[in-house]
């Protein structure tokens, strides 16, 4: 945190109880005159366009923060406070309804809107949600920013000094077209969960540049709660790739790989920028926690709703497949698994879609604990049994390993089939079941063990925190409408796939599994030229 923002949150001690309004590094906090008039929300009818040229330099006052009169808002410590202070090229300030989000994102322009180059923009999905952002800028900004006015013609805030700070709408994805040309040093995305792909996202980062960044620096930031149509894709960039909280370099969101410069480039090999989610929970925002109405009201909605909007749960969504999901108890530290605990694999293999593959240890009491997971593509049979036989040549025994069926097949020729390539590798299989209702069954099979066991009292089925793939496919795939009892195939479900035809197998501890050389069972391959 900057001496700058330590300084402003110092003075925001001062608040008046009942205040809401968050704000970061904003350079006066005097009220504004008894003269200024304030705009009605209903009366913004259109919402213009940015221009593309850069402000011209305007000389303002000087205002003495030593000397102001009132403080405007406080930022409530914690998350709120985070969320203005961060550094990070992209955050996203989200999770349980009621978290002062809003505010937070009016309030974090403040820190370049008194500087002259300083570019903004605000967006919201919809030219409705936009007039209600609007509404409350415009109880802040004049008392955050004196002098400062906003043009209902241009949809603009200006600075004194020459800041400006536009609030717009950015309802399709043909409409980032308008930005075509532009540059801002700073770009919020309001209930970012409201788009339903990363597109106007992705777009939007092309349009954040500036001659003024080194000074004013470069930065996006949005908000949201768990849900909406685009939930998924918001999860896959903020939430998967690492603790809550916690920076981390961006990743691609399909591979979960950092993005990093190209071969050629002068910093080829070096990551991007970085990320960070900043949870927020209704009870970092003592005044609206305080009476308990809010949080009643969050009681009474339906089960997914409350977890997400009152929990902040971004683990469960509508309409998902497996809501025993709880990440709190399903995903756990890796830890050296024993030697006299059985390990298996599980393989859905793909060359043009995504090949995953997961390793299963099964503890003395049943448990199947999920300790490395393989996520490629393009990846041909051959070399994906070298790279499997590389992850596990420190493990020790891996006792078998379970492939879907299909890749027995001959296709159209008489050399081996894709199974056959690998088991000559070395990197062996067996058949998975793939037997009319053997989808259902693997589905139900899934529902049991993720329950928590009532003689352990832990679930049947964990997983290492590093296994992040399936950690992100599991709870986010969802049923298929047309037969609820399975699930939409049509979704990412390659490691879930993989996962189930492991557990179909019925894997049981070594202790009762004590000679796998010559024991006969249901648990061994019905050919044994797929076994071990």
């Amino acid at each position: 945190m900057t001496e700058d923002v330590k300084k402003q949150l110092l003075l925001n001690a001062d608040l008046p109880k009942g205040s809401k309004k968050p704000s970061r590094k904003s350079r006066s906090l005097k009220k504004a005159g008894s003269g200024r008039t304030q705009k009605k929300a209903n009366q913004t009818e259109t919402v213009a366009t940015p221009p593309t040229t850069v402000p011209a330099e305007v000389k303002a006052p000087e205002f003495d923060v030593e000397v102001a009169q009132d403080v405007v808002f406080k930022p409530n410590p914690g998350p709120q406070t985070d969320f203005l202070s961060s550094s990070e090229r992209e955050v996203l300030y989200g999770g349980s309804a009621g978290g002062g989000k809003s505010y937070a994102m009016l309030a974090d322009p403040l820190h370049g809107l008194n500087h002259p180059n300083f570019s903004g923009l605000l967006v919201r999905h919809t030219t409705e949600e936009l007039r209600e952002l609007i509404q409350k800028s415009q109880e802040l900004y004049p008392r955050a920013v004196p002098g400062i006015k906003w043009s209902e013609r241009k949809s603009q805030w200006i600075s004194p000094r020459g800041g400006r700070l536009w609030m717009s709408y950015l309802d399709k994805d043909m409409d980032v077209t308008r930005y075509q040309g532009q540059a801002f040093n700073w770009i919020g995305f309001d209930e970012l969960t409201q788009w339903p792909t990363p597109f106007a996202w992705d777009y939007m980062r092309s349009r954040l540049r500036s001659a003024s960044s080194m000074e004013l620096g470069l930065y996006m930031r949005a908000t949201t709660n768990p849900g909406g149509s685009g939930h998924s894709w918001v999860k896959k960039m903020f939430i998967d790739p690492a603790k809550y909280g916690e920076a981390f370099w961006a990743t691609n969101i399909e591979t979960g790989e950092e993005i990093k410069y190209p071969a050629g480039h002068s910093k080829a090999g070096q990551s991007l920028f970085k990320r960070r989610f900043i949870p927020a929970s209704l009870f970092d925002n003592p005044y609206l926690a305080e009476s308990g109405d809010y949080e009643a009201m969050l009681l009474s909605l339906p089960e997914h709703q409350r977890k997400q909007l009152l929990e902040g749960n971004w683990d469960v969504n509508e309409g998902a497949a497996f809501p025993e999901w709880n990440r709190a108890i399903h995903v756990v530290e890796p830890f050296k698994i024993p030697s006299n605990w059985t390990k298996f694999r599980a393989c859905d293999y793909g060359y043009g879609s995504y090949t995953g593959v997961v390793w299963i240890a099964v503890s003395p009491s049943e448990q199947l604990v999920v300790y490395r997971e393989l996520y490629c593509s393009k990846v041909t049979a051959t070399d994906l049994a070298d790279m499997i036989l590389d992850a596990e040549a420190e493990d020790g025994t891996i006792r078998y390993g379970v492939l879907d069926s299909s890749l027995w097949h001959k296709r159209g020729d008489t050399g081996p089939s894709l199974a056959e390539q690998m088991n000559m590798k070395g990197c062996r299989w067996r058949p998975s079941d793939r037997s009319r209702g053997s989808r259902v069954a693997g589905k139900n099979e899934m529902h049991r063990r993720l329950q928590v066991d009532e003689h352990t009292e832990e679930p049947r089925l964990v997983f290492f925190a590093n296994c992040t793939n399936t950690i992100a496919q599991l709870p986010s795939i969802p049923l298929d409408k047309r037969n609820p009892e399975d699930v939409d195939t049509n979704a990412e479900d390659h490691l879930y796939d993989a996962l189930r035809y492991g557990i179909m197998t019925r894997p049981r501890s070594s202790i009762w599994d004590y000679n796998p050389a010559t024991q006969r069972s249901g648990f061994q391959a019905s050919d044994p030229s797929f076994g071990y």
